[in-house]
């Protein structure tokens, strides 16, 4: 059995360069290209369902949260948030809440994002391994993972920005996705190509500007690119995918 030491769900990015855990969720195959997918905005979209935690945390403790900013803008790690809605000396307490009601509320109102499934068989079709690297604690990215039926072979929650990075690098991943300028730095610190999907709460230009080696409108539009990466027409992962980036 895999040992799962998950990071703290209050470290911070730095703290968990140096300690996160990766757990396999199912037999790995080698020899291909090794990518990793943030979750949040990439694979799933979670906006009603972290709408919902947040409305009943709101609810409960009679604070004035504007929800619709607060999924308007998802990525960063949840203290972030939580910050600027109550005061220091609470944001923990009430990240840590938001957690209990979690599973209740946000699973069940969360979708897989349109081809996510497919980038999955993708890089499985080309021998590769799946990896997903998420801010959100590990727990909760299973459950969603769960649901939707969506299996990558390792698992790692609790990173954000830099420290996806050093996982990545660890696996030896050489392909990264992901929807947020966030996730861009996280892809250059880790040597790999950045694949940014605008699904997210960054466009284009902020993307770009991040570093993003290509940009594509969907995720609809992976498979077709990792083909190209994979034989060699998009070869440093630096061009377009066939009309799909925007």
């Amino acid at each position: 059995m895999p040992q799962d030491i998950t990071p703290s769900d209050a470290a911070t990015s730095q703290d968990f360069a140096a300690d996160a855990s990766a757990v396999p969720l199912r037999e790995t195959t080698d020899g291909g290209p090794v990518v990793g997918f943030d979750l949040d905005m990439t694979l799933v979209d979670s906006r009603r369902g972290i709408g919902a935690v947040y409305r009943a945390l709101a609810a409960e403790t009679g604070a004035d949260i504007d929800v619709d900013l607060v999924t308007s803008r998802l990525g960063p790690p949840l203290e972030h948030e939580m910050a600027n809605w109550f005061p220091p000396e609470q944001v923990v307490a009430m990240s840590d809440r938001y957690r209990a009601l979690y599973p209740d509320h946000a699973i069940a109102e969360t979708t897989a994002m349109p081809g996510a499934r497919e980038a999955f068989a993708a890089v499985r079709a080309a021998g590769g391994r799946v990896l997903v690297v998420t801010a959100k604690n590990r727990a909760h990215a299973a459950l969603h993972l769960s649901h939707l039926g969506l299996e990558p072979d390792l698992l790692i929650g609790g990173l954000w920005a830099e420290a996806k990075g050093t996982a990545l690098r660890a696996q030896g991943a050489s392909v990264y996705v992901g929807d947020h300028i966030g996730d861009v730095r996280g892809a250059r610190t880790a040597d790999a190509v950045a694949v940014a999907v605008a699904t997210g709460p960054c466009d284009e230009e902020e993307l770009r500007g991040a570093g993003a080696d290509v940009v594509l409108g969907t995720l609809d539009a992976f498979a077709g690119w990792l083909g190209e990466y994979v034989s060699g027409t998009d070869a440093g992962g630096t061009g377009s995918a066939g009309g799909a980036a925007v």
